[in-house]
C-alpha cells in the first residue's frame, strides 16, 4: 500500500498527525521530553528533527508503524520498519502462530486480514460460513470487505446486514483517515456502492419473518451482533479483533486477527455439530 500526504516535509506532516490525534504542542512537547517552541520549529520546517525524535514523536501520536518509515524518509533518515512479506522463511514462526491460533479457536469462526482487509487465512468455522460465496469472490486474494458485502457474498444471508454493513464501513472510514492509503479509498468506494438485497424479497425467512428479531433476543445487548443465516439456522455472532503488540515489521503491524464468539447456545451448539 502507499502512502499520500496533503503537504510535503516531516514538519507538515508530523503537525497534522498531532492536530488529528488533537494534542497540542505544548503537550507533545511534553510527552516526548521536549519543548514546544523546538516541536513549533519542526513542524514549521525552520529546524530539522533528528532519527530519534521523529521516532518519538511518532511513538507519542500513536503513528501506524508504515506511516512511521515514511516520517523518517520525509526528515532524510533511512526506513527503520522492515516489511517482510508474509511467506519469507523468517516469518515462519509468525505463520505457524496464526495457524494454532485459528486451528484451537474452531469450532467458532476466526480468520486473519491484512491492512487492506485481503484474507491472510481462516480456519473451518469461517469456510463453514462462506458456503455459497460466488466462486468470483474465492478467488484469490479473498478480501473481507467483499465477501460479507457483496450481492454475491454473504450479504443476502446477514439478517441484520443494514448495521452491520453500517458498522463495518466506519470501521474502514476511521482505517482511511488514520492511513490515508488510495488503495483502501478504492476498496471503500466499491464496497460502499454494492446494492442492499431487497429484505423483502428473501425466500429463506422465518414464517414470521422474525429471525433476525429473535437472534437479537438471544443476544447480549454490550456488542453489535453479526446475525448470519446458515443452512435454515439463525447465527448469532459477537466479533472481536486483535493485533500483535508493540510490532518492529510493517507486515506484522498490519495484521488482524477477527475471532467470532458464539452469541447465544443455539450457535454454539450448531457449530460444534457440524465442526466436531
Amino acid at each position: 500500500m502507499t502512502t499520500v500526504f496533503p503537504d510535503t516535509g516531516v514538519g507538515p506532516l508530523l503537525r497534522d498527525w498531532r492536530e488529528r490525534r488533537r494534542i497540542s504542542q505544548l503537550d507533545l512537547a511534553l510527552r516526548a521530553d521536549s519543548s514546544a517552541r523546538h516541536i513549533s520549529f519542526i513542524e514549521t520546517g525552520r529546524s530539522r528533527p533528528s532519527e530519534d525524535m521523529v521516532l518519538r514523536l511518532a511513538e507519542q501520536l500513536d503513528i501506524p508503524v508504515r506511516e512511521r518509515n515514511a516520517l523518517l524518509v520525509m526528515a532524510g533518515y533511512a526506513p527503520r520498519y522492515a516489511q517482510t512479506p508474509l511467506d519469507d522463511p523468517a516469518m515462519a514462526s509468525v505463520r505457524d502462530g496464526l495457524d494454532r491460533l485459528l486451528a484451537g479457536y474452531e469450532p467458532y469462526p476466526a480468520l486473519v486480514v491484512d491492512g487492506r482487509y485481503d484474507v491472510v487465512a481462516v480456519n473451518r468455522g469461517i469456510a463453514l460460513l462462506m458456503e455459497g460465496v460466488a466462486e468470483e469472490l474465492l478467488t484469490p486474494p479473498l478480501n473481507a470487505m467483499r465477501i460479507t458485502l457483496h450481492p454475491a457474498g454473504l450479504a443476502p444471508r446477514i439478517r441484520n446486514l443494514a448495521e452491520w454493513r453500517a458498522d463495518l464501513l466506519t470501521q474502514m472510514e476511521r482505517q482511511i483517515a488514520l492511513v490515508r492509503s488510495p488503495e483502501l479509498r478504492t476498496l471503500y468506494e466499491e464496497v460502499a456502492a454494492y446494492p442492499v438485497p431487497d429484505r423483502a424479497d428473501r425466500a429463506d425467512r422465518d414464517a414470521d419473518g422474525r429471525g433476525a428479531d429473535r437472534a437479537r433476543e438471544r443476544t447480549p445487548s454490550f456488542a453489535l451482533p453479526l446475525v448470519i443465516e446458515h443452512g435454515g439456522q439463525v447465527l448469532s455472532f459477537i466479533a472481536s479483533i486483535a493485533t500483535f503488540n508493540t510490532p518492529m515489521d510493517v507486515t506484522v503491524a498490519e495484521l488482524a486477527i477477527e475471532t467470532f464468539l458464539p452469541a447465544d447456545r443455539e450457535t454454539a451448539a450448531y457449530l460444534r455439530e457440524r465442526l466436531p
